[in-house]
């Protein structure tokens, strides 16, 4: 009989090591296996007998159990990486996830701002003190790169090249991207590494709270959504919502998709063409205005 336990532990460290996938989505995955092997003891299938249907009951029984189209679709991908690990190894010779098909997965389009709102937003930040010119420093930074908040809360002095105007980031999946920005934004940078205190205790952070701590995303959201009151747009806002104009808007500037997609660190070219169905109703108006016909 399988060592259910070690196998689980193996395949971790496949996904980790061969597949060099992120930690959050490695914990996902072994989570999904986890409910999938105590569905098998509990029907009493064994990983080296299972069949397609049995993998269809235990994928109908997390619908019922209220699993989202989105969590279906990851729990089909992580049976499908476990028996790939169990082919790939010779557990097993058997594989019931070959004909599966993924769940569709609903059309969310981002949230974004337009040029306009993110001016306002970027020149709600008035005031001189270190807070402000670092919020104000680490938004311009935001929508010149694209950073995730994750990535910008820890971005370190290493990571950066004010010289030349680019970043070095180690992001998702351990993927190395270098990121080019603006003159704005390394002369706000600039501005706050002036006023940035200089007895910090996270010191190779470049971005710190008031206390000289390292900042936190919580932090960060909270001053996020000062400012954008202040700015008086009314939208839900996230730092998130940045990255997502600063895709559209490169894309709707004629910037080519590839290499928008390196920027944003993107493991897939489908995920970054989501940014091209965001401007459908200008394209619309567009066509109404100029079409002889419209």
């Amino acid at each position: 009989m399988l060592d259910y336990k070690k196998l689980l532990k193996d395949f971790v460290l496949y996904i980790v090591v061969e597949k060099g996938l992120s930690k959050n989505t490695v914990l996902a995955y072994r989570a999904d296996i986890l409910k999938f092997i105590a569905f098998a003891e509990k029907k009493q299938i064994s990983l080296e007998n299972c069949q397609h249907q049995d993998i269809t009951d235990f994928l109908w029984t997390a619908k019922l159990d209220g699993f989202k189209p989105k969590s279906l679709y990851r729990l089909v991908e992580s049976l499908r990486q476990f028996y790939k690990f169990l082919n790939y190894e010779d557990i097993i010779k058997n594989n019931p996830t070959l004909y599966l098909t993924s769940p569709k997965i609903p059309e969310n389009l981002p949230s974004m701002l337009t040029f306009d709102e993110v001016m306002l937003l970027l020149n709600a930040v008035t005031d001189e003190d270190e807070v402000n010119v670092r919020n104000r420093a680490m938004l311009e930074l935001l929508y010149a790169t694209g950073l995730r908040v994750s990535e910008l809360i820890n971005l370190k002095f290493s990571n950066i090249n004010l010289q030349d105007n680019f970043l070095r980031i180690i992001g998702k999946g351990s993927k190395e991207r270098l990121i080019p920005f603006g003159e704005k934004a390394r002369s706000f940078i600039n501005i706050y590494l002036l006023k940035r205190k200089p007895y910090a205790s996270h010191e190779d952070n470049i971005f710190i709270s008031r206390l000289g701590k390292k900042l936190s995303r919580v932090e960060f959201w909270r001053q996020l959504k000062n400012i954008v009151k202040k700015a008086g747009i009314n939208k839900n806002i996230t730092p998130h919502t940045l990255r997502h104009s600063f895709a559209t808007h490169l894309l709707a500037g004629g910037a080519d998709i590839r290499f928008v997609q390196e920027m944003l660190g993107h493991a897939s070219i489908a995920t970054t063409q989501i940014y091209t169905h965001l401007d459908k109703d200008k394209i619309i108006q567009q066509h109404k205005i100029f079409h002889p016909r419209g």
